[in-house]
């Protein structure tokens, strides 16, 4: 099939280079020339595992990148991927995502979509264009990006339909996540779209070992299913945060608990590792707007706006620990780990910004390291001191925090040794992802354990 993808970001990116690997012809839009032209150069402008090799293998074959919309006429389906930024009450910011809905109808009614037909219906059955929302929306936002969309084309909206289409992929796993999906959400107001998007995912779900159930539905209640989704597994992880942190109080090993009491097959196992808390792009943002349209519905959510509280005060704990063993004006700290989550450069609402916030409150000398993520979070803390490892970030400092669970922080041993014995009891480590063996010579608190 033919598709166009308005929209070059995480989401569309991913799903533009995993369409076109899966057979369809793609043509990527985004503003940007220079996201443009790093897609049609075979590389992603982000940093996300098996991406580049998708577009290495597909650009300039079945993938091309463009910022102008004169694909869209000729598309069978075009996906709008446009973010959806928060506001400062928590609702989202449709702006951008409403205007490309608008840019989208005036390229179909520049191109007289529709209005050649003669069935009495306004278009014949092979003219008829199928336009997606992808984009993360709340049930009332529907509407508002059908109606730009409609403003836009005019009469040639007689021929087009507007579904959505949730996204679920994590990054760090998108490319895995997409190609086999837990779920395939489709939301429509007809038979024939349902039909269009089932011909397009028919090469994915036909190649995936998953067997993936494919849920039906309309527009709105699709676009409901992505925020219960992440406020569901946003509440679990603040749940088990929250009785880590009085596990913590006791003594005991939340970890050990926990590993029990997911064995429950009414609870599961996934998503009960205590810690510093969750960030990224997606459930701080999906919480805040589910939460700010629920209270403009007249609801109050009291378990989101729970578990949001515990998510916000986890860093805090960390630096409570910290000065429980050390004060640390004007000593080094190394802060570990700054994307919010392993296998990214993202470092949005991620873990390490509140954390090096209250270091920078309590005068210590930051350092910080990431694989991946050094560059992103330098343009919010220019003014910190970036080293080029693990071990050169230890070297010399009274204290380290490990904020993301990157794999070769669980091996540093040898760089401890280089660690300074400024503190009272030693050089200490707080670990707010449990990634780190305790050991002699060390002061070692885990967050919740």
């Amino acid at each position: 099939m033919r598709v166009t993808v308005v929209g070059s970001g995480y989401v569309g990116t991913t799903l533009a280079a995993c369409l076109a690997d899966a057979g369809h012809d793609v043509t990527a839009v985004d503003i940007d020339p220079d996201v443009v032209a790093a897609i049609n150069d075979g590389r992603a402008a982000i940093h996300e595992p098996g991406l580049d090799d998708l577009l290495a293998e597909h650009a300039g074959d079945r993938l091309r990148a463009t910022t102008e919309y004169d694909g869209v006429p000729d598309a069978d389906v075009t996906f709008l991927a446009i973010g959806t930024p928060s506001n400062e009450d928590g609702s989202i910011d449709l702006g951008g995502l409403t205007a490309a809905a608008e840019m989208t109808g005036e390229a179909l009614a520049g191109a007289g979509n529709g209005s050649s037909a003669g069935d009495g219906s306004g278009t014949s059955p092979d003219d008829r264009h199928l336009v997606v929302v992808k984009s993360t929306i709340t049930p009332p936002g529907v509407e508002r990006v059908r109606e730009a969309f409609f403003e836009g084309a005019g009469d040639a909206a007689d021929g087009v339909e507007l579904a959505t289409n949730p996204e679920f992929l994590r990054e760090g796993t998108a490319v895995d996540d997409f190609r086999h999906p837990d779920k395939v959400v489709f939301g429509t107001d007809s038979e024939w779209a349902t039909e269009r998007l089932e011909a397009l995912y028919e090469p994915l779900l036909a190649a995936t070992d998953a067997d993936a159930p494919v849920i039906r539905t309309d527009p709105e209640t699709a676009v409901m299913i992505k925020y219960a989704n992440n406020a569901f597994l946003a509440s679990k992880i603040s749940l088990a945060n929250d009785l880590g942190n009085v596990c913590k109080r006791f003594g005991i090993d939340a970890y050990e608990v926990m590993d029990a009491v997911g064995l429950d097959d009414r609870i599961g196992a996934q998503f009960l590792r205590s810690g510093v808390g969750w960030g990224g792009s997606c459930f701080p943002k999906d919480v805040d707007a589910i939460r700010a349209a629920a209270r403009e519905a007249g609801y109050e959510p009291a378990l989101l706006d729970a578990a949001v509280a515990v998510n916000d005060g986890q860093p805090e704990r960390m630096l409570e620990l910290l000065d429980a063993h050390a004060d640390v004006s004007g000593e080094r700290v190394a802060v570990l780990g700054l994307a919010f989550k392993p296998g990214t450069d993202d470092v949005r609402n991620s873990r390490a910004i509140p954390v090096i916030e209250g270091l920078q409150a309590r005068g210590a000398d930051v350092v910080g390291y990431d694989p991946v993520a050094t560059e992103n979070i330098r343009e919010r803390f220019p003014e910190v001191e970036y080293a080029d490892s693990a071990a050169a970030a230890l070297d010399g400092a009274t204290a380290a925090l490990v904020v993301t669970d990157w794999d070769e922080f669980a091996a540093l041993d040898d760089a401890f040794d280089a660690m300074a014995g400024a503190a009272t009891e030693g050089p200490v480590v707080i670990d707010g992802r449990r990634v780190i063996e305790r050991r002699e010579g060390l002061t070692y608190e885990g967050l919740t354990w």
